[in-house]
Formats: structure tokens, C-alpha cells, sequence
């Protein structure tokens, strides 16, 4: 597996978080695996939380159970968000959170173009490589997360 894989669940996952979950994996290395579960959207918007009422109502994905008091974001516009992390393709992990969320409340970047989550998915080193070869989870390198 590598960075910009997309793992499909399995019905071994049913009745769990990850029930009929699509993750797009950004980080796969000897410390763990790490992505975004990116077809689960979250039941309020991102001006729903405190810090950003006074945003747009702009689309939350339920990430992951990991890490859920933090945002994280994907993007396919590092021309004009800096500091990303090159996932896969024109996929970006993340960069200058104050200018993404600028762009979207100056309607310059749409949900076409980024995704907010709330919390994340993590795995240990070798905990997601058993979790495939018990069946728990399908790959595919063809994906789409906008």
C-alpha cells in the first residue's frame, strides 16, 4: 500500500464507524498509516462550530475516530494553499489553514476543490496490513475524493 491508496470496507466492518466507509490513505510508512474516511459527511457545518460561526456553511466529513477536537483538510489546490503535503496526484494533505479557509469564505475554492474533516483514521505499523489480509478492507489506487 502506498500514500493515495483508497481502501472500501468490507461487511466485517458493519455496525462499526466504518461501516460502507471510503478512505483515501495519506500516509502509509514504517510508523503507521494514517488517512480519511471521505464519504461520511459530518451533521453540522463547518460555521456550526464556535471558532468558525462567522463562516460560510461549508461541508464537514467525519474523518475518524482519532484526534476528533482538531480539523484536517484535503485539497487539489496547492497554486493557491501553501504548505501542503503532496499525497497523490493532485491530492494535497493539509498546508495554511487561515488561507483555505479565506479562499472558501470568499466563495475562491469550492467543495470541488477541498475537503474539511473532523477527526482522522490511524493505524499502527502493520495494523492496517492485517486488517486488509483479514478481509476487513478492499484496495484500490483509482479513487476519487472531490
Amino acid at each position: 500500500m502506498n500514500a493515495g491508496t483508497f481502501l472500501n470496507s468490507t461487511e466485517l466492518l458493519n455496525d462499526s464507524f466504518f461501516e460502507k466507509a471510503i478512505i483515501c490513505l495519506t500516509e502509509y510508512d514504517t510508523k503507521g498509516a494514517m488517512g480519511f474516511v471521505i464519504n461520511k459527511p459530518f451533521p453540522r457545518k463547518f460555521n456550526e462550530l464556535q471558532e468558525f460561526k462567522k463562516s460560510l456553511p461549508f461541508p464537514l466529513y467525519d474523518g475518524g475516530p482519532v484526534d476528533r477536537e482538531h480539523l484536517f483538510f484535503l485539497h487539489q489546490r496547492p497554486d493557491l494553499i501553501t504548505g501542503g503535503t503532496h499525497v497523490v496526484n493532485n491530492i494535497y494533505l493539509g498546508g495554511d489553514f487561515k488561507e483555505a479557509v479565506r479562499l472558501i469564505n470568499h466563495h475562491l475554492i469550492s467543495e470541488k476543490d477541498i475537503k474539511l474533516f473532523i477527526g482522522y483514521c490511524g493505524w499502527d505499523y502493520m495494523e492496517l496490513d492485517e486488517e486488509v489480509k483479514e478481509g476487513s478492507w478492499l484496495e484500490s489506487s483509482i479513487g476519487e475524493v472531490f
